[in-house]
């Protein structure tokens, strides 16, 4: 036998003993087998929500959750429902019903009334999960000293599009621009406005004396401004420019500004912080950007028009989930003590928000709150995680 051939056969056989020795380690190990799956699903083709039926008994620390906390967050979702008709009719209303702070019978009204649905993209059923919260800034309500940086009120020539109202297909998208002679066209980017384009236009809701905490305002999507005299000012999300997000910190790790591993708020605000002569222009690589409005004495608001609940309220994809479903959560969230051991999040949640960095079957958003824990917990929260979806027994998803 021709050497060339001899070395062609032994590669051939090499190759065949270490996938059978692969298979049955896989078939020994189901992590490692759901792991080594995911080296090759890690970036599927495309997006895809795909719901598998599961029983309570399949969620993991299911019982465990202080589960009469989530009943009321459930409700208020039910009353932003113009008329909660259909299949989730019975749920609210027997909702209504669950004494407040009885546990017992706010876990029977869970399993009595809605389903789990294990949620995967295409066939992972893994995703990323990160934190929000209510910010903090300094600021007056007119411009002097170091107070120079504006947050803008919606400008009123700016349309939102809800493109779900035309299509089904485009649920949980959207489109925001302006009207020029008939046409829809795109809105001013970042760039634009930090440049003057609506200067002089009387949009100042509040000056800040922080450029990255205004940045990171509309990260948040709604703060408190305290003014000089001690009182604040609540603002929240009113509309967006409608330009594509970008996360800075992938700018900032493409540039080994940062480790990836170490990427949190904190982080990309100690390093803009510390490179005042570059911190614009990396800010302006996101070209989306957030207007607000004053909310008075209630919120922070969601996209499902009412308030938040601190670690009871979840930011989704509204391509895949509906505003008001109930989460399952099996991820870890940060202690508020940087040093200490993440700590276990099995909870249920309530969909009720949504971002711009928000996409995906598989993607949530925590909203821890207001204050230095809320801060410290959402802004190192980046952790993977399982989720899966209460629906009412009525509903058989198409998924």
């Amino acid at each position: 036998m021709p050497r060339r051939s001899v070395i062609v056969l032994v590669i051939l056989i090499a190759l065949i003993l270490a996938a059978l020795g692969l298979r049955v380690w896989l078939a020994r190990s189901p992590s490692a087998a759901e792991a080594f799956a995911g080296l090759f699903e890690a970036y599927p083709a495309g997006d895809r929500l795909v719901l598998k039926p599961a029983k309570f008994k399949d969620l993991p620390g299911w019982g465990t959750d202080a589960l009469e906390e989530a009943v009321p967050v459930f409700l208020r979702s039910c009353r932003a429902l113009t008329s909660p008709v259909g299949d989730w009719q019975p749920a609210c209303e027997a909702a209504a019903k669950v004494p407040p702070g009885d546990r017992a019978a706010a876990r029977r009204f869970f399993e009595t009334n809605l389903r789990p649905w294990s949620v995967r993209n295409q066939r992972i059923p893994v995703g990323l999960f990160t934190g929000y919260y209510e910010a903090l800034l300094q600021g007056s309500l007119k411009r002097h000293g170091n107070f120079t940086v504006p947050i803008y009120a919606r400008p009123p020539e700016l349309v939102m599009v809800d493109l779900g109202r035309f299509r089904d297909s485009l649920k949980g998208q959207r489109i925001a621009g302006l009207t020029v002679k008939g046409e829809l066209l795109p809105f001013p980017d970042r760039k634009a406005i930090d440049e003057g384009l609506l200067d002089r236009r009387k949009l100042e809701i509040a000056w800040v004396n922080d450029p990255v905490s205004a940045f990171f305002l509309e990260v948040q999507g709604s703060g408190r401004i305290r003014l000089e005299d001690g009182k604040e000012l609540r603002v929240g999300y009113a509309a967006q420019n409608g330009q594509p997000y970008t996360a800075i910190g992938r700018e900032l790790i493409a540039r080994h500004a940062l480790n990836a591993k170490d990427v949190s708020l904190q982080t990309i605000r100690a390093w803009l912080e510390a490179h005042p002569d570059q911190a614009r222009e990396v800010m302006e690589r996101n070209a989306s950007y957030v207007f607000f409005e004053k909310t008075g004495n209630a919120g922070p608001f969601g996209a499902q028009g009412i308030p938040l609940t601190a670690g009871r309220s979840l930011a989704v994809d509204l391509t895949y989930h509906a505003l008001g479903t109930p989460v399952w959560l099996v991820a870890s969230a940060p202690s508020p003590h940087p040093g200490e051991p993440d700590q276990k999040l099995h909870r249920l949640l309530i969909a009720q928000d949504t971002g711009g960095a928000i996409r995906g079957p598989i993607r949530g958003d925590v909203f821890w709150g207001f204050g230095p824990d809320a801060e410290a917990i959402a802004g190192r929260m980046k952790n993977r995680g399982k989720m899966w979806v209460l629906l009412p027994r009525a509903r058989i998803p198409s998924s």
